[in-house]
């Protein structure tokens, strides 16, 4: 049956399983509808798991939870299988070097062990959901007078750089549960208005910019969306998730891939029946969002991933190294399972220049961990870099579980 949101909830499902949406038709006019998606692996492989291919039958079919997941969240946490018996932070302020680095050496001295988390960063704004628990007990944090102290500190290193004390320049947030990570840091910056301001992230490259547009289909009434940027795994998620957030239905859609570029057209209509002509700048505020959106998940530079066994203080540990080595964390994701504490880092100097081959292998002996590295964006010494012992290799949370997972 068809209602507002289920087509993210089903886009929810395949992204969360690492899958890669290479086509799609979308046609839900009336009180049905009928969605075909070609997906492949994160390798571009046809799917071949039995436990995949069954999950996606019980999660999409008749007996599925679709018509809840919006409401429960119980989607994606933050690359664990469960959260368990965590406190969820999330904050959002202004980015700057070394921030991610502070927030983490906090919660170390309060004794608070980070189990997971995910941070996003765009036009010089941060925003974090981190999953955190006691570092004696391994339980949610829920003492009032330790949580009030855990706020204050973080509000302080979020104002760091900050002018005054408005509530703009930094918020903390706590519950114990679970949210979809992807979905709740797109709201958190959506909310913080991050679309304004154009392409201001240092060394982003705004000639990749995507290319938006919105026209209007007079014979059925629709507002026509279409997307044209470089591919990328989630693209068709993010889009969705914004236009769901911003109260737009989708009734018609195309999505397809060629080559390393995607172009998506959306037939869509406001909730509340008004168009864009009734509402002044709205339009021009769609287009920012979306573009927003695609950027927020865009990472320039290099990809650190880094396995090892887990113990408190360490994610503060390497985030130390990484500010003291002069680069800045973009965006990065962190999990735990079993005793593996597995991170990645999407890092870039402090100018947004890349990180050349010295860089990296002085940080590979002080940390002291075996790291693969993607390279996003080569190094300035590449020969260098590979001669160190540094593979270029593909990371992807679903298949790194994969290798802990029985």
């Amino acid at each position: 049956m068809n209602k507002h949101g289920i087509l993210l909830e089903v886009v929810q499902i395949l992204t969360d399983l690492d899958l890669t949406i290479t086509k799609a038709y979308i046609s839900s006019d009336g009180g049905w509808f009928m969605d075909v998606f070609h997906v492949t692996d994160q390798h571009g492989q046809k799917i071949s798991d039995n436990r995949t291919i069954e999950y996606i039958e019980k999660a999409l079919g008749p007996k599925g939870n679709t018509s809840g997941i919006l409401k429960s969240s119980a989607g994606k946490r933050v690359g664990l299988n469960s959260v368990g018996d965590c406190t969820a932070i999330e904050l959002i302020g202004r980015d700057r070097p070394g921030l991610l680095s502070e927030i983490t050496a906090v919660l170390a001295n309060l004794h608070i062990n980070v189990a997971a988390a995910e941070v996003w960063t765009h036009n010089r704004r941060i925003a974090c959901i981190l999953y955190v628990n006691d570092d004696t007990t391994n339980r949610a944090v829920d003492d009032a007078s330790r949580l009030s102290a855990m706020e204050e500190q973080l509000k302080n290193i979020l104002r760091g750089c900050g002018v005054d004390d408005d509530d703009n320049v930094a918020r903390t947030s706590f519950c114990v549960g679970s949210t979809h990570v992807d979905r709740r840091l797109h709201q958190l910056l959506f909310a913080d208005r991050d679309y304004e301001g154009g392409c201001l992230e240092t060394g982003m490259d705004c000639s990749v910019k995507p290319n938006v547009t919105i026209e209007r289909c007079e014979e059925k009434d629709y507002l026509v969306v279409t997307v044209s940027c470089k591919d990328r795994p989630k693209l068709m998620f993010d889009i969705v998730c914004t236009l769901t957030d911003m109260q737009y239905v989708v009734f018609h859609a195309t999505i397809s891939s060629d080559g390393p570029y995607a172009t998506q057209e959306y037939y869509i209509r406001h909730m509340d029946g008004c168009t864009l002509e009734k509402q002044l700048g709205e339009k021009e505020k769609v287009i920012k969002c979306l573009e927003a959106a695609i950027r927020r998940r865009i990472s320039e530079g290099l990809s650190l991933e880094l396995c090892a066994k887990d113990r408190v203080g360490l994610l503060s540990e390497v985030t130390r190294v990484l500010r003291e080595n002069g680069l800045s964390v973009t965006r990065a994701g962190v999990t735990t399972v079993g005793e593996q504490a597995m991170n990645v880092f999407y890092v870039s100097d402090a100018s947004g220049k890349p990180v050349d081959a010295k860089t990296i292998e002085e940080l590979r002996k002080e940390i002291g961990h075996t790291m693969r590295v993607n390279v996003e964006k080569a190094p300035m010494d590449k020969k260098a870099l590979e001669s160190s012992g540094w593979a270029k290799t593909g990371f992807f949370f679903g298949s790194l579980l994969e290798k802990f997972l029985p």
